[in-house]
């Protein structure tokens, strides 16, 4: 078996579909066919079970994957180390996270000190960035939410206060703090529970034994402020997000020691991380750690 039938087979078995892939590749499929039936007469198995034209991974399949990804992961890491090695200047590094507002200002002084570096950025959930990871399709991730996952290292980052924000115009502007209660009927702009916003928002007001009112959910958690700054409603905002320039809001304290988030840095511990990417990873660690505010206990 060569390189090739390993690719193709993996494409093929992450789809079930020839013809698709044979379209992706731009090969013919009775060519990509051929390539898995010789495959499958070298190992002596059937990896797919055949219905018609339809392909079905069976257990044999199964199991081969795994080894098929295991072994071409580990020579794309190979391939990765020896760019790095060749030309320690340069090479690419690839970060997901939640918000690309929160890398913003680590991309500057990466590309800054970096130059040479490609910088490939990905947003969406902490779920769909782990997912990237572990395909491969992504060096770093930086998420608000602990990873438990088989083979994923974390690192803290960053623990800070989570505030509320308000319309400069809004009844409740001019205080400094807010209990919850105080929030009961405030109409809250905040995200689809796929986000640590929501998860949030839930758990301050489940601890007070109420239910937010949410008056808008979406899947942009940067278009909260722009949304509250029009008056439309109130929103839960990191404390980090006062720095950054944006519409003009009023910010209040929570008056619940759990309302706040932690951002980590995530990587594979079974895969090879590039230069690149370990110079991007300490220093987001170095950056945020600058700004580290002081972590108070539980009262």
């Amino acid at each position: 078996m060569d390189l090739l039938q390993l690719r193709y087979f993996r494409l093929v078995a992450r789809t079930e579909n020839i013809t698709r892939v044979a379209e992706e590749l731009r090969v013919a499929q009775p060519s990509l066919s051929r390539t898995i039936t010789r495959l499958e007469s070298e190992l002596g198995v059937p990896l797919f079970d055949r219905q018609g034209r339809r392909l079905r991974l069976n257990r044999f399949g199964t199991a081969f994957l795994a080894r098929v990804d295991r072994a071409l992961d580990e020579l794309d890491s190979a391939r990765r180390e020896l760019a790095d090695l060749a030309e320690e200047e340069r090479g690419s590094v690839a970060v997901g996270a939640e918000n690309l507002m929160v890398v913003q200002h680590v991309v500057a002084d990466f590309v800054q000190a970096y130059p040479g570096v490609r910088v490939q950025l990905f947003s969406g959930t902490t779920e769909q960035v782990v997912a990237r990871l572990m395909a491969g399709e992504i060096d770093l991730g930086l998420v608000s939410r602990p990873i438990a996952e088989p083979g994923i290292a974390v690192r803290e980052l960053l623990d800070e206060e989570v505030l509320l924000a308000v319309s400069p115009r809004h009844p409740l502007a001019q205080r400094d703090r807010v209990s919850v209660a105080e929030l009961a009927d405030e109409p809250f702009i905040t995200t689809s529970p796929d986000y640590w916003q929501r998860r949030v928002l839930d758990r301050v007001f489940c601890r007070a034994g109420l239910r937010p009112n949410i008056a808008c959910e979406g899947d942009e958690p940067a278009a909260i402020r722009n949304l509250v700054a029009t008056g439309f409603g109130v929103g839960l905002l990191p404390s980090m997000a006062s720095e950054y320039p944006g519409p003009p809001v009023a910010w209040l304290h929570i008056d619940d020691v759990y309302c706040r988030r932690t951002l980590h840095v995530c990587w594979r511990e079974d895969a090879y991380l590039p230069l690149a990417a370990g110079r991007f990873r300490e220093m987001a660690a170095e950056r945020f750690a600058r700004r580290q505010p002081g972590r108070p206990g539980p009262e």
